[in-house]
């Protein structure tokens, strides 16, 4: 595969659509759900926090993989790139059956770490994370199938699996939501259904496109002789990417907790916030991950002068979208929040925390395209380690403080939030200066 064809904008479009339509389906659960009750949403929204953990979890091998993949193409090895690929698939299995088992055995000691979680809302959340997290490997090999794509170039196929998936999930709610037809109204256990089935789909069309694609990845592994050669190469790339992205979401969850204890009201604010700011740094993540495939396999052809610059051209780009993107956002504030609900406390303290994230939605850029271009050229330790740090002492204690000490409720969370995304954005802006990435390729020896 020729590096220098491979385009920018040509493969980041297809991500920022596909991405735009996960986020919709996302989304469409959140309204839909909001027609149906507050607490439904509110269920849904705890027990998402707890599956998207799990969704970290195993999505390392995904994360690694698609490195891995990139670099041996960059570096003219198709054979190890296809072997990596049949690798990665068998991992992502094993680590999502193990983690269908843990949802299915333990959801009730897992929503035993929020407490003060009403009775039906505890309910409905328990039911999320028997049907959903109990097919839990599901979203395991579709994000083995979409990583090999998007690794290959391919992401007008993941924009197919992604927009098939979405069409199965928005008709599935409408019926199990509202009954057309004399379809009996199945709540929240009928939404979580219907997410099964829709993933289920989307996986048996990614598999005939890789197979379409790259041919079967399958074939290219003896279980009796695995290449754990392969394996711990995605695994040295794999383990602390998720390290970083399940700290994120551990200490997200501990803010959600903290917000439990304000009240419905902020909670919903919460809920309802996310749900807008996933649009925010939508075009900046498609960027982040567009640049994150082109760096690879610049990396597998060792042309550390054109990362550089890539990186730095791709922040830019991404720096810019989120900031007017964050900005309009805010300012018809009140008409998005009200898709979601007439509460006039709800709508006052979103207006505020949209504010909040202008600021937020900067460092975000930059750590997601750097970060991205770093895990590219094999650098994950480091992102790791300070990701960490900063996460829990200036995103949860920093979000404690302003919240409950300072008494700025859910605004005062975000506030944190925003600390964290800034500081560690500088932080990663003078490693990537520092060019000591230029050491880490892992394919190419």
């Amino acid at each position: 595969m020729d590096t220098k064809k491979l385009s920018l904008w040509a493969i980041t479009w297809p991500i920022f659509i596909e991405m735009l339509l996960f986020m919709l389906m996302g989304n469409v659960d959140v309204f839909m759900l909001s027609q149906y009750s507050d607490e439904a949403v509110v269920a849904v929204g705890v027990a998402n926090q707890f599956v998207q953990m799990a969704i970290t979890i195993f999505g390392f091998v995904s994360v690694g993989s698609s490195v891995i993949i990139a670099q041996y193409l960059g570096a003219e090895k198709s054979s190890d790139a296809k072997r990596v690929s049949g690798v990665s698939l068998y991992c992502n299995l094993v680590f999502g059956a193990v983690l269908s088992m843990v949802f299915i055995f333990g959801r009730g000691l897992i929503l035993g770490t929020m407490p003060d979680l009403y009775p039906e809302i505890r309910d409905y959340a328990s039911t999320v994370l028997l049907i959903v997290g109990g097919f839990i490997f599901l979203q395991g090999l579709l994000s083995g199938t979409n990583a090999i794509l998007r690794s290959y170039g391919c992401t007008r196929d993941t924009l197919i699996t992604t927009a098939s998936m979405n069409v199965i999930n928005i008709i599935g709610n409408f019926i199990v939501l509202f009954g057309p037809f004399g379809f009996p109204v199945l709540g929240v256990p009928g939404v979580a259904a219907v997410t099964v089935i829709s993933r289920a789909a989307a996986i048996g069309i990614g598999f005939f496109l890789v197979h379409k694609r790259v041919g079967n990845p399958l074939k290219r592994v003896q279980l009796r002789a695995f290449p754990f050669k392969y394996a711990k190469q995605i695994l040295r790339i794999g383990i602390p990417a998720a390290g970083e992205n399940l700290s994120y979401i551990g200490y997200q969850t501990f803010l959600t907790a903290v917000v439990a204890t304000m009240g419905a009201a902020a909670l919903a604010t919460r809920i309802y916030g996310r749900a807008l700011n996933v649009f925010m740094f939508l075009l900046a993540f498609s960027l982040a991950q567009g640049g994150q495939i082109l760096i690879g396999h610049l990396m597998g052809a060792k042309e550390y002068d054109e990362i550089y610059k890539k990186c730095l051209k791709i922040l830019k780009i991404a720096t810019t979208s989120s900031i007017l993107v964050a900005i309009t956002f805010f300012i018809f504030s009140e008409p998005l929040l009200g898709i979601f609900t007439d509460d006039p406390e709800v709508i006052s303290a979103g207006r505020w925390v949209l504010f909040v994230f202008i600021f937020l939605e900067i460092g975000r850029a930059f750590n997601m395209v750097i970060i991205g271009s770093l895990r590219a050229v094999g650098d994950v330790k480091f992102p790791m380690y300070v990701g960490i740090c900063t996460m829990w002492i200036l995103g949860a204690l920093g979000g404690f403080v302003f919240g409950v000490v300072f008494n700025l409720g859910v605004v005062g969370i975000v506030i944190g939030t925003a600390l964290d995304e800034c500081i560690r954005g500088i932080i990663m802006l003078f490693r990537w200066r520092s060019r000591r990435w230029q050491t880490k390729g892992l394919t190419t020896s």
